[in-house]
């Protein structure tokens, strides 16, 4: 049997708000009937204790897909997300009630959203983030250049920091606003995890930008070897930058602010 036709109560027994394990008991198997399952290394996150997960944005169906995976390892995620969803009827209600973490972007409170996943993974919690902050604008869906937030708080906290790619959510929606979600051909759900990425040398100087620029290159790099494994297909050598609006050279995406 596989681990996602397990119930939640055989893989996962870590405290979490009533309404969060009722909505999981919910939906997981709905997600089960809609979309097919292919997850892989999933021992290599950690069940306890503090971890970022950061991972590739291809839908607005991602937050069902990856929030699956996750839970069904042991993990409750709380996820670094657009401020603008919890002003939307029901979907900022369940963003407020799972305690999930608005982000104010391009506003000077932008940074606070990074205090509050600190002190999340104080608490020993799983905090996820999309590093390259919206869904991918790449025209063959690549993950594209990624801010820093998730190095700085690695910097911050010393929690590791575990790359994880996932493909087929565009499948079932495919477009970047919310839409209706298209259930036949049934989506294969497609998760690998890699190992922690390294920004250990990089410590010593983590109040630099250009530590935190190199430890969101290191970052982006496995996200993307990792979706190149479970698309059976070479990266490509540079890295769509949605201010110019093209691909530019993988180290100048390091640059990133």
């Amino acid at each position: 049997m596989s681990r996602a036709a397990l119930p939640l109560s055989a893989v996962n027994d870590a405290p979490a708000e009533p309404l969060f394990r009722t909505l999981a008991q919910v939906v997981a198997p709905v997600l089960r009937v809609v979309t097919k399952q292919d997850w892989r290394d999933g021992e290599k996150l950690p069940r306890t204790g503090p971890v970022i997960v950061v991972t590739n944005h291809l839908s607005n169906f991602d937050a069902f897909a990856l929030g699956h995976f996750l839970i069904w390892h042991g993990r409750w995620p709380r996820a670094l997300a657009k401020s603008e969803l919890w002003q939307v009827p029901v979907v900022g209600w369940l963003a407020r009630s799972l305690a999930q973490i608005p982000v104010e972007r391009r506003t000077p409170r932008a940074a606070e959203s990074l205090t509050a996943a600190a002190e999340a993974l104080a608490r020993g919690e799983c905090v996820v983030i999309f590093p390259e902050g919206t869904i991918t604008a790449d025209p063959d869906r690549w993950p594209m250049t990624g801010h820093p937030g998730a190095a700085r708080l690695a910097f911050q906290t010393g929690a590791p920091v575990v790359p994880i790619a996932h493909w087929g959510a565009h499948q079932v929606m495919p477009n970047r606003r919310a839409s209706m979600p298209r259930l036949l051909p049934r989506a294969t759900i497609r998760v690998l995890v890699g190992d922690p990425v390294d920004l250990c040398d990089l410590y010593d100087a983590s109040d630099s930008p250009t530590a935190a620029a190199e430890g969101s290159l290191r970052i982006m790099d496995a996200i993307t070897a990792l979706i190149g494994e479970l698309r059976q297909e070479t990266p490509p050598k540079d890295r769509y930058d949605r201010r110019a609006g093209k691909r530019i050279p993988r180290d100048w995406a390091g640059d990133v602010v």
